[in-house]
């Protein structure tokens, strides 16, 4: 990757400034870049971040894309008043809490910033927020395929002013004591974290929902089956009006999901989310302990092959928060595992019991259920021939006296009643 003179390599101390992301904005942010490639519009992907700003905490909560225009120079900026108004906006709806502006969103490179974006944050720097920051989404990292492992293809920076130090050791020689260097405009990569509320919570379940029933009706067959439909006659029979019908509809009742698939397909997918990204860590730690230096104290090394004191080139660099944290986690291990490993499946196998004697205990009162309203209805009826029977002359009730007839002899051949 090429290096960019906007992006700040300077080794300084770390900041403190840390910022947390919701997933609205990732949602928002992302359906604004489907619809403009969708649409194939050529202005430039833009908009602002809101959130909160408490010390050296930033919070982004909520994003709106804007709208730019390009001024007398050629640069593109914002449309002040357009901007303005949709900012009061949003302001005067989050009131509680009360959300201002902390940044704005662009499509950059994976390298970071271009000189194009320069305008645009100068003029949210002296406007708006002195300290505003800047989401950059890489869309190259998603076509590449390098976002494996969980990693969101986005890039947080914060603005700094540095000195320029690229011919510091050409001219130190020649520096004049208590001389300034001049200072220039850098972007600094910032950490950040991902936090979700309530609402998100629903809003993300509602999207992975809608994802595994998208392709459950093909509009291709549909079309098919509706030109079908037409051609029918008016003599068919009810059999053949039902699998038109269903050719109509493009799809089979039994492909259809209901509510409770759809929700066992959504807990499923998130799961099996769950795995494979804790397939990928494990992956990850894995290669990076096999790709360690050997150590000279307790790997032995053949005679030919000497312990290389700078083996930088070939094998990973050591970093022992990592390897430290890497331990702690393995001492973690054994506390997930009960105890007392019978006693715990002995009150597994009890719970499990319980709820399969709910279940049966569900079952039966349904089918007792089922069994009194049969009962009732049998009653009811055989109530109402009775009565029919005895009170009631068959010319009066439109009975067929063959019919009733036929019923009597029946019950004394039989021997048998009903009361």
């Amino acid at each position: 990757m090429d290096s960019n003179l906007l992006v700040s390599t300077n080794k300084a101390p770390d900041s403190d400034l840390r910022a947390t992301l919701h997933p609205l904005v990732l949602l928002t942010i992302s359906d604004y870049i489907t619809r403009h490639a969708l649409r194939e519009r050529g202005e430039p992907i833009l908009g602002a971040l809101l959130g909160q700003q408490n010390g050296r905490e930033i919070t982004i909560e909520h994003a709106f894309e804007a709208k730019a225009i390009r001024a007398g120079n050629g640069h593109v900026i914002l449309h002040e008043t357009w901007f303005k108004d949709r900012l009061q906006q949003y302001k005067d709806v989050h009131k509680a809490p009360a959300l201002e502006l902390v940044g704005w969103f662009t499509t950059t490179p994976a390298s970071g910033p271009q000189q194009q974006h320069i305008p645009i944050h100068q003029q949210i720097l002296h406007t708006y927020n002195e300290s505003a920051i800047l989401l950059a989404f890489h869309p190259t990292n998603v076509l590449d395929g390098e976002t494996v492992g969980g990693k969101l293809p986005l890039t947080i920076y914060e603005t700094i002013y540095e000195s320029d130090q690229t011919n510091k050791d050409e001219d130190q020689s020649m520096q004049i004591d208590n001389a300034e260097s001049p200072l220039s405009f850098k972007f600094k990569e910032l950490p950040y974290s991902v936090e979700t509320g309530e609402a998100e919570m629903i809003s993300v379940d509602f999207v992975a929902r809608g994802g595994g029933n998208a392709t459950a009706v093909d509009g291709t067959v549909k079309k098919g089956g509706a030109s079908q439909t037409s051609q029918a006659t008016i003599g068919q029979t009810s059999l053949q009006e039902q699998g038109t019908t269903k050719e109509a509809n493009g799809v089979e009742d039994s492909s259809m999901l209901t509510v409770e698939d759809e929700e066992l397909i959504a807990a499923l997918t998130a799961r099996a989310n769950a795995v494979k990204m804790l397939h990928s860590r494990i992956q990850l730690l894995k290669t990076y302990l096999t790709r360690l230096p050997p150590s000279y104290l307790t790997t032995p090394l053949p005679p030919d092959q000497p312990y290389d004191l700078n083996p930088a080139s070939y094998y990973t660099e050591i970093d022992y928060p990592i390897l430290r944290s890497i331990q702690a986690l393995l001492n973690r291990i054994p506390l997930l595992i009960p105890a007392d490993l019978d006693a715990f499946e002995r009150e597994s196998l009890a719970e499990k019991n319980d709820v399969a004697l709910v279940s049966l205990l569900g079952t039966l009162g349904q089918s007792i259920k089922g069994t009194k309203e049969v009962g009732t209805k049998y009653a009811i009826i055989d109530t109402a021939r009775q009565s029919t029977k005895r009170n009631i002359g068959p010319a009066d009730t439109g009975i067929d006296p063959s019919f009733l007839e036929k019923d009597s002899r029946f019950e004394s051949e039989s021997g048998m009643g009903i009361f």
